[in-house]
């Protein structure tokens, strides 16, 4: 669920400068800890995915007196395997490989360098019983038994979409508001809504929550299409009336918030702070729901680095900071003042463990 443009493969070595050490001490183990990141395709400054994912990875390098990680950005997903398996050939220590589209070559790399590490960033790691990738997603191998050095980073999208849902219901003056996800069968996209919903009933019992799907199984239109997402949330905002809109799906949510700016309503934007990442719909995007992209890359390495880390997932949420919201940049939406209050207040239910963020059924979609 990112914006994600073509770029030709991209390799930077950084050079380390080392302080001079007293004669006699002992260095740290981590102080040699050589990492390397493969981004998705793209940019490296993509204030996105890519971007935030190296800056935590370059946060727990310095962290822990490490070398400054090298990243490689692939020409295409042709590339991701070949790029991956570069930082194996130069014997790195951690090697990072950043979201879903890299989940099946991380896997692989994994099973075949069972002393190396891997994060997998935004993925759940799915296994068969022999520890290969299932393309059935049936999981029925245990991944972090089967392969005890690769940690999958998950977040917990519900609460996210929760403090979401309080500032949407808050800004809205007709009392519908409005969310679109990419497929409905996808655990994390349908988090993020069920989070939004009972986020935004906190605030206001009596809003309505509008929500559709931009597929039912078309990926492509789901997340990689801007002019479709533009299309059908014209539509949506015009047949239910919304006032707010909250999107979850990538290239296809960023046509979304196009459709919200020219309709003259507020829009929420995803994963990271889309103000700052897809700035044509600045004017009006009020806050999007994050995911602590550079935190949990950093915490994860130096988890490794302290002998802490396991395989399998490393779960971010409002326990551990790894979720929240962007900062409320548009100066053309006023929020109200009891906003600032009820967001603190669900943070610390969530913190706590006593606030519900998603329902019995959490990831399932089980309504209309």
């Amino acid at each position: 669920m990112r914006t994600r443009l073509l770029a030709p493969s991209l390799v930077v070595g950084l050079a380390l400068v080392l302080s001079a050490c007293s004669s006699g001490a002992t260095p740290s183990p981590s102080a040699g800890l050589k990492i390397g990141v493969v981004t998705d395709v793209g940019t490296i400054n993509d204030k996105n995915f890519n971007e935030y994912s190296f800056k935590g990875a370059t946060d727990a390098a310095q962290k822990l007196g490490a070398p400054t990680p090298q990243y490689v950005v692939p020409a295409g997903a042709s590339d991701y395997a070949k790029d991956i398996q570069g930082f194996v050939d130069q014997n790195y220590d951690v090697i990072v490989t950043v979201g879903f589209n890299l989940g099946t070559d991380t896997i692989k790399a994994a099973k075949a360098n069972p002393n190396i590490w891997f994060i997998a960033v935004d993925v759940a790691p799915c296994v068969d019983p022999q520890g290969d990738p299932d393309s059935a997603f049936k999981c029925e191998g245990d991944a972090a038994t089967l392969l005890p050095k690769l940690i999958g980073i998950q977040f917990q999208e519900d609460q996210a979409g929760y403090l979401a849902g309080i500032v949407a219901a808050s800004i809205s003056k007709t009392g519908v508001i409005g969310q679109i996800g990419g497929i409905n069968n996808n655990p994390a996209v349908v988090k993020y809504l069920q989070g939004y919903i009972l986020g935004a009933q906190s605030y206001n019992p009596n809003i309505k929550v509008e929500t559709a799907f931009f597929s039912t199984g078309d990926t492509n239109k789901a997340y990689n299409d801007p002019v479709w997402g533009k299309t059908f949330s014209a539509q949506f905002i015009e047949q239910k009336g919304v006032d707010v809109l909250f999107q979850v799906a990538g290239k296809t949510g960023n046509g979304a918030l196009d459709a919200a700016c020219d309709a003259g309503i507020w829009a929420i934007g995803v994963d990271v702070d889309q103000y700052q990442s897809y700035p044509t719909a600045d004017k009006c995007i009020v806050t999007s729901a994050e995911k602590k992209l550079v935190k949990a890359v950093s915490d994860t390495i130096v988890s490794i680095a302290g002998g802490t880390a396991k395989g399998g997932i490393a779960k971010f949420d409002a326990s551990n900071d790894g979720i929240g919201l962007s900062a409320f940049q548009n100066s053309s939406v006023t929020i109200p003042s009891d906003v600032q209050g009820k967001l603190d207040e669900a943070l610390a239910g969530m913190k706590a463990g006593t606030l519900t963020t998603c329902p019995d059924k959490c990831g399932t979609w089980t309504g209309p």
